[in-house]
């Protein structure tokens, strides 16, 4: 009789003799993972402009955004052994914050938001954010309830809670954004430098000592200086200057000049009054900010949940092929011993025709499996690198460096915990307060915009008259008048001829049917956002818990087909016992052989689906990132510094093919009868 030991990693299964199926657990310490050698980038903060000084035409000037880097990371050439690549669950998360596009995609919008605060500094109205998470990443699909808003906007994600673009509940368009108008807080100098020259023509010629025509040049040299202030304050300046030089005989003085200047302050007294609904946009814009982090970490959550899932059907994958291979191996075994019997007619010739069936059956299982783990490596190179045209990668093989570990206890967090970290934790339910707040302000500018405009104002300015007064023009005619520019100017500011005075002005729109339209919609719009986000509480509790029930069911499932491999190989050794005695046949040997190779593939995937279990358990309570090592800071610059540390993996050493490991003994023929 045959027995068969050799001890292997979880989920390396033996098939010694009659395909009997060993299971280990060793507690292998991970092996030091290589480290890539960090490249630098410069970080731009586009939410602050670009300055006068020290070069004057700097803000006037494009800005450019780099290209994106589609060459893939170092840390891919360093894993690289043999035109293989050695991956483990920690390499294939580091991999994938440096190179996965989603995650890239999703960066982007970062510095977007940067560029809406931008905006509301100056004045203007913010444009809002994507906040959707990118899936465009196959395999490893993760549920959430935020996924419905994978794929629909710009770069793949869609406008969300941080924008008016979309708001809560499909609206399509919300009241984001009104109130009272908002000045530019960005100062604006306008001029005006002109030369005219125009021939006039007289209709009375009395007045023209005779003349049919005259001409007449003017010169204007005008500017205008306007800002807006946070207060609800508004300030204008301008100063006008001509010179009109003629030929017209009957004019007093030639040339003429007439500079005038007026300083106008303006404050809203009702609407438009106070810091809120001036500064409404950049408050919105720096909560927008804020929203497009958490998106960004439901991002990277998201696209690590994948990576994982992926790793795991890898696994899954790696692990069938050598299942396949070891029973297609027994089979060519059992088909060579059935020859050899036949000849010495100690079996029937129908039986090499039974075994060649049952070969071609297990043939072809190993085809499938085979195709399925080259899809699950392709799925995996192209979730970790950011181009596949490098024939060095595409070409290479994924040989996962991890395994399955099931502990021996499950260890038991009280649900009410895992719920209350959930709803603590959850990136989906930080989106939706934040979204809360930005409509409460939107609540607080609509009502404001209810009010009357009344606006007080103050001006002063001054407008003298300056020219050269013609030959003939005697005092008596002709004032005294300054003769030159430094003469008019200075009258400016001396009073020789103010223009200064103060008032208010008031605007009521009668029914103001639109204001209150707003306001309304506003307030019925953050009364449903505030059920949603009670939406959104219950159905993270339903999704915890139901995580909860899936590791439990995984993990019975674990169990029971650890005890579906006991009993397939004690039915075996049974089989053969009576086989070699006579007493059974090579059918029912050659079954309970099959019966043992189902059940070491259901094992394997038992235990893929206890770690996705595990995966999704870590979503749903929002601790994926903790749990895993990972700092969100290396997912922004895309360089990973800080290794991820995933718990409950075994290193496993895989430097032996799965066909070299071991060929399976010969089997004792039957007794003859």
């Amino acid at each position: 009789m045959q027995q068969f030991l050799r001890r292997m990693s979880v989920g390396r299964l033996i098939l010694v003799s009659a395909a009997v199926v060993t299971i280990a657990l060793p507690a292998a310490a991970q092996q030091a993972a290589p480290q890539a050698i960090p490249q630098t980038t410069s970080q731009v903060d586009y939410s602050k402009p670009k300055s006068h000084f020290p070069n004057l035409f700097a803000p006037y000037m494009e800005r450019s955004v780099p290209a994106p880097n589609l060459t893939n990371t170092s840390r891919i050439d360093l894993l690289m052994k043999d035109g293989r690549l050695m991956l483990s669950m920690n390499d294939a998360i580091a991999l994938a914050l440096e190179n996965n596009l989603d995650i890239a995609i999703a960066r982007y919008n970062l510095d977007i938001a940067d560029t809406d605060i931008l905006l509301a500094k100056s004045g203007g109205t913010t444009r809002g954010v994507n906040t959707g998470v990118v899936q465009n990443t196959p395999g490893g699909g993760v549920g959430s309830i935020g996924s419905s808003t994978s794929g629909s906007g710009a770069g793949g994600t869609s406008t969300g809670v941080g924008g008016a673009g979309s708001g809560t509940s499909g609206i399509v368009l919300s009241t984001a954004g009104v109130g009272s108008p908002v000045s530019s807080f960005d100062p604006i100098l306008t001029g005006t430098l002109q030369e005219e020259r125009a021939k006039v023509l007289v209709s009375n010629l009395i007045f023209s000592n005779g003349l049919s025509s005259y001409t007449q040049n003017t010169n204007v040299a005008n500017f205008a200086y306007q800002q807006g202030f946070q207060t609800g304050t508004n300030l204008n300046f301008s100063f006008d200057n001509s010179r009109i030089g003629t030929t017209n005989a009957g004019s007093s003085f030639n040339p003429v000049l007439s500079p005038t200047f007026r300083f106008t302050l303006s404050q809203h007294l009702l609407q438009g009054f106070g810091f809120l609904p001036n500064r409404r946009f950049i408050i919105t814009a720096k909560n927008n900010r804020r929203i497009s982090d958490v998106a960004f970490r439901l991002q990277v959550i998201s696209t690590v949940n994948q990576i994982q899932n992926i790793y795991w059907d890898l696994v899954n994958a790696y692990e069938d092929v050598k299942v396949k291979e070891r029973s297609v191996a027994l089979a060519d075994k059992t088909l060579s011993d059935n020859k050899k019997q036949v000849e010495i007619g100690t079996l029937a010739p129908i039986e090499i025709v039974r075994a060649q069936s049952d070969a071609s059956t297990r043939q072809q299982d190993l085809i499938v499996s085979k195709t399925n783990l080259e899809l699950e490596q392709l799925l995996m190179k192209n979730a970790i690198s950011r181009s596949l045209t490098d024939a060095h990668l595409a070409d290479a093989e994924v040989i996962p460096t991890d395994s399955m570990e099931v502990p021996d206890k499950e260890s038991i967090t009280p649900t009410e915990t895992l719920v209350a970290d959930a709803l603590k934790n959850r990136a989906e339910l930080s989106e939706s307060r934040i979204d809360l707040v930005n409509r409460d302000i939107t609540n607080r500018a609509a009502k404001n915009a209810l009010r009357p405009t009344l606006d007080a104002f103050a001006f002063y300015g001054a407008a003298p008259l300056g020219g050269t007064q013609v030959p003939g023009c005697t005092p008596a005619k002709c004032p005294a008048l300054p003769t030159g520019y430094g003469g008019t100017l200075e009258d400016l500011f001396n009073s020789t001829a103010p223009d200064k005075g103060a008032g208010v002005q008031l605007t009521i729109p009668l029914r103001n049917r639109a204001a209150q339209a707003n306001q309304i919609r506003a307030q019925l719009e953050y009364r449903q956002a505030e059920m949603r986000l009670n939406q959104l509480e219950n159905q993270v509790r339903i999704e915890v818990r139901n995580a909860q029930y899936s590791l439990e069911q995984n993990r019975a499932r674990v169990d029971a087909a650890k005890a579906s491999i006991e009993l397939a190989k004690q039915s075996l050794d049974a089989e053969q016992k009576k086989y070699a005695l006579g007493a059974s046949t090579n059918t029912l040997v050659l079954g309970t052989q099959r019966d043992l190779t189902q059940a070491a593939t259901n094992l394997v995937a038992a235990m893929a689906a206890y770690e996705k279990s595990r995966v999704e358990l870590d979503r749903v309570t929002g601790e994926t990132l903790v749990h895993n090592g990972i700092d969100i800071a290396d997912a922004q610059r895309g360089q990973v510094t800080k290794m991820p540390s995933v718990p409950g993996t075994i290193h496993v050493d895989q430097t032996v093919r799965p066909s070299e490991e071991m060929t399976p003994p010969p089997a004792t023929p039957p007794t003859p009868q």
